[in-house]
Order: structure tokens, then sequence, then C-alpha cells
């Protein structure tokens, strides 16, 4: 081989190649696991994690084999998984091999985990390992959090004793399974259609908000978007993309404080349209949530 034929890409892709072949000969021997852990990258991302997660929770591992305790920390939460019984499913995504989606998340470290639902991105576990009673603990924790933020239905991730009752279907069932199925427009639709019925359904505004984030982040180059925002700082669209990818990564107050700081630098048109935006973004979080609140008010003082 010449030189120029070795790359560290090449290596690292090889690296993890490697790795996620040894994880599915071990899945074999352990059916429930296998069927709760799936390996997901850059092609697969939007299919295996968001669409999915408007339907289920997703539980996203971010790993690297560079980290000591990627491997405990995955076998961990694989193990869970296997035991949930498909009440929620773990994504496993190789940092090293993904760097873009990685870099789009905006981990704190290596390995980080992060609970997906509805579209949205929840930091959960960073750096250490848990004890397993400890990450059973947290799970519980989580799903009752979200669910007190209106992210989960009453009884997603938890087990189910016996059969629920056959509900009618939801007048929101068109725009989530054309949301599960890539097609946004399709969503973005149909949660239209909804709204001109009922203008102040703050469920479907919600789901709108989130499938035209999602539609518009897709098909960003985040590195890129953030290196023109620092050198164009001016520049309304730059700074909307940014809050954009901060949103869509959980970075919510960092967008907020983004597009208020905008706000204050603007006038006119500029001023109106970074005010919309971030209205729009407000709409995917839950009411009450306090970092909506606070941005509110942080948007009028430098409005007024």
């Amino acid at each position: 081989m010449q030189p120029s034929d070795f790359s560290l890409y090449g290596a690292v892709d090889l690296g993890a190649r490697k790795a996620a072949a040894e994880r599915a000969a071990q899945r074999q021997a352990n059916p429930a696991a296998a069927a709760a852990a799936i390996d997901v990258g850059e092609a697969d991302f939007q299919a295996q994690v968001l669409d999915r997660s408007m339907s289920m929770p997703v539980i996203l591992g971010l790993w690297s084999e560079r980290t000591p305790v990627t491997a405990q920390l995955r076998g961990l939460l694989e193990k869970l998984a296997g035991e949930a019984g498909g009440r929620w499913i773990l994504a496993n995504l190789d940092a090293d091999a993904n760097p873009r989606v990685a870099q789009a998340l905006r981990p704190r470290s290596l390995p980080e985990v992060f609970a997906i639902v509805a579209g949205q991105v929840v930091p959960f576990i960073s750096g250490g390992v848990p004890s397993e009673e400890q990450a059973r603990q947290a799970l519980d924790q989580l799903f009752t959090l979200l669910r007190e933020q209106g992210l989960l239905p009453e009884g997603a991730g938890q087990e189910q004793e016996q059969a629920a009752e056959p509900q009618p279907e939801s007048p929101y069932a068109a725009a989530a399974a054309a949301a599960q199925q890539g097609d946004f427009d399709g969503a973005v639709a149909a949660y239209q259609a909804i709204l001109k019925d009922t203008p102040g359904d703050a469920t479907a505004q919600a789901g709108l908000a989130q499938v035209q984030l999602v539609r518009r982040v897709r098909e960003m180059d985040a590195a890129a978007v953030r290196r023109a925002a620092a050198e164009r700082p001016d520049d309304v669209q730059a700074q909307i993309d940014v809050a954009d990818l901060d949103v869509f990564g959980g970075k919510v107050e960092d967008a907020f404080d983004r597009l208020v700081s905008a706000v204050r630098r603007t006038r006119d048109d500029d001023r109106d349209r970074v005010r919309e935006h971030l209205l729009e973004l407000f709409r995917i979080l839950p009411p009450g949530d306090q970092r909506v609140a606070k941005a509110r008010r942080a948007l009028t003082a430098a409005l007024f």
C-alpha cells in the first residue's frame, strides 16, 4: 500500500466496523438484547433514531472505542434494554465513525447517553458508569419527568401488566406516521390541516414546530453553520441556523440566548424575523417549561 492510500479516517472506520462485528456476535447469544439494541450511523440516524422516537423512547449511546468505560456502559444499557421488553430501545452510535452527527449532539464528554423522545434530545448520562441499580433508577426518573412534561404519554417507558384497551385513532396519527417514514413535508401538511380547523391546538403547534425543525437541520453541515455564525455575527440567518442546531441537540438555553442577543442587535425586519423564529422554537417545548419562561422575559426586555 502506498502512503497516499492510508488515512486516519479509514483506520477509525475499520476499527469501528470491527467493534460493531464483535457486538453483533455477542448479541447472537442474547436475542432479547439483540432486539432492543441497534447500531446506527449517519445514513440511518434520521429513520432509526429521530423518526422512531416519535412512537417510542430511544436511548442514544454516543460511544468511542478510545474511552475505556465505553464497553462497560454500553453493555449495562444493552442489558437493561433487553429486559425492558420493547418499552424503549437503545441506539448505539460510534462518535469516531460518525463525526458530523456526534458534533451536532455536542457531547460534554465521551461516552455520553441521551434520551430522544418525540424528536427532542435530552442529556442523560455523561462520562461515568452508574451501577445497575443507579441506571434503573435514573431511567425510571427520566421517564417520569418526561411524562410530567408532556413529552411521553402515561405508561410509556413503563412495564404494562395487561394489554391496553383499544383507543380511537388520534387526530395526530397521520402526521406522526408521515414523520416516522421520513416524509416531513407530509407531516407538516398534516399538522397544518389540524391547525386550520383548530388554530389553538397546542399539540399540533408543537408537532408542527418539531417536524419543521427536523426538516431544517437534517441537511445542515453543523461545522459550516457554526463557522458562518462565528464569522458573521450580524448575519440573521446564520444565527437562526445555529439556534436550530442547538435546540435539535438539546442545548435549548444556548439557542434562546443566541436569538435574544440577535434581537438586541437587530432592527426592523431582521428583528421581527428573529423574534418570530424564537417564538416558533418556544412551541417545541412543553407548556410551563422554565427555559421558555426565562427566555420570554429576556425577549421582552430586549424588545422594550
